[in-house]
């Protein structure tokens, strides 16, 4: 079954304001039992004898309850005074045992039918509550049964006293039990209502996130729990957002990518089956470098695919990082003097050792000098060096113009991303060589940052944890 938030407070307050006044009703009897002076119960009930003597006298002299005062204030005390003036009428003898000073607080008369006369009567709730028992004695006129007198008494003689106190004090209990019911009411309103409205955004919110409307936010301030679940919520939606956008954009980019290759294939395949070419070797060159594209394409796709669930194999062995990046260099010489460029090599850091996949390093390294070679105008340079920075090793790759804008340098590494002012389809690939390097450096508890170059260009620098 289930039950809102605001009967559960209203539940939990109530409970709580009953668990005070049981509390609180405790400790009156205990305070007060102190002060009771020990009698034996039954000698109590013969020597009330006497007020059942003088109560039915009255009651044969009028023939009824008449003689009883006329206001209910008046009878309440009524009763208490008659019972005192019946005792000093008697003389109590030597050696008896006197009379608990609460019994005319804890006496009540009723009529025959059981209905209210005089006196003090414990009502059901206050004998449920403190365990009070109610002691009747008829009242007999002429063979008779004409009224009841009664006596609550509690299972402890020491607590007649403080039963007597909760009697007189029974009508305020209970206005003080409504009004705690009646505050506990409005206190499990108020909490509820101030509950209930962030919890309500939170639950539409994220029916609305289930349903695809992923630019939903919750305008929810507080500086408890609920405003720290509110904006975690909209971290996780504002993610969410990104994570469609990127996914909109990759399925764009993917499309676009496949779509030159396929096109200029299609268009030369449409000539040579029309007969408006020739299957000459310039011809299937062409075909087969378009091929070649979609291979390499559809190849970093897959990569990638594999490293977003995470099914990328790294054999990790102790590799001397700096030792790949001078075989990638060497082997790139011949691509450097054909772009015209002067490329140069530092020195050897002190510590190059780390925990890697030689050939994934490989890859990244050989990523980066392929841009480099692409992306730089002929005449610059291309430097790379080596540097301990504290636990770290530093391999950086700087080359000269041209130089990519310093806002587009967070960008470098997302899929599929160009520089435009410098990176086309007739230099560059698809834009997933970074993003596969950044993968792997990943992987490698390492980093790719970009940054410029004091050459005019770009400065790329592989971080690595170094061994040891």
């Amino acid at each position: 079954m289930r039950v809102s938030i605001g009967k559960r407070l209203f539940f939990a307050v109530l409970l709580s304001i009953m668990a005070v006044a049981g509390i609180g009703v405790e400790l009156v009897r205990w305070k007060l039992s102190g002060n009771c002076s020990q009698y034996d119960a039954n000698i109590e009930m013969d020597r009330l004898g006497g007020l059942i003597g003088a109560l039915s006298m009255q009651y044969r002299q009028h023939h009824d309850w008449s003689f009883l005062p006329a206001s209910s204030e008046e009878r309440t005390s009524w009763l208490h005074n008659e019972l005192a003036r019946v005792q000093t009428d008697q003389d109590a003898k030597p050696g008896d045992t006197p009379l608990s000073p609460s019994l005319g607080y804890r006496v009540g008369l009723l009529d025959d039918s059981g209905r209210y006369l005089a006196g003090a009567i414990a009502n059901r709730i206050m004998v449920v509550v403190a365990s009070i028992d109610r002691v009747q004695h008829p009242i007999v006129v002429d063979g008779k049964v004409v009224g009841y007198l009664v006596v609550a008494k509690s299972q402890n003689p020491d607590d007649e006293l403080a039963v007597a106190f909760l009697i007189e004090q029974q009508k305020s209990l209970l206005i003080i039990a409504a009004i705690g019911v009646l505050l506990s009411v409005l206190a499990a309103g108020l909490l509820a209502a101030h509950f209930r409205k962030p919890v309500k955004q939170l639950v539409d919110g994220s029916r609305r996130l289930g349903q695809g409307q992923f630019d939903t936010r919750l305008s929810i301030r507080r500086s408890d729990e609920l405003g720290e679940l509110a904006d975690t919520f909209n971290q996780v939606a504002a993610r969410l957002e990104d994570t469609e956008r990127w996914r909109q954009q990759w399925v764009a980019d993917t499309s676009h990518e496949l779509r030159t290759p396929l096109s200029v294939l299609r268009a030369q395949m449409e000539a040579l089956q029309d007969g408006i070419r020739i299957a000459t070797p310039d011809t299937i060159a062409l075909m087969l470098r378009q091929v070649l594209s979609l291979t390499k394409l559809v190849d970093e796709l897959h990569e990638l695919a594999r490293a977003d669930l995470g099914q990328r194999h790294y054999d990790k062995t102790s590799t001397d990082a700096w030792q790949l990046v001078q075989d990638v260099f060497a082997g790139y010489s011949e691509k450097f003097r054909v772009a015209g460029l002067a490329a140069s090599i530092g020195t050897a850091p002190v510590r190059s050792t780390v925990h890697g996949d030689e050939e994934r390093l490989r890859q990244v390294i050989t990523n980066l000098l392929e841009n480099g070679v692409r992306y730089t105008d002929t005449g610059g340079r291309i430097v790379v060096h080596g540097a301990v920075v504290g636990p770290e090793l530093h391999i950086a790759i700087d080359d000269s113009a041209p130089a990519v804008p310093e806002h587009l340098l967070d960008h470098l590494g997302e899929r599929f991303f160009r520089v435009e002012s410098s990176r086309n389809r007739q230099l560059g690939g698809a834009g997933l060589g970074l993003a596969l390097s950044r993968h792997i450096l990943d992987a490698h508890d390492g980093q790719l940052v970009f940054a410029a170059s004091s050459l005019g260009g770009l400065r790329a620098t592989i971080v690595l944890p170094l061994e040891g």
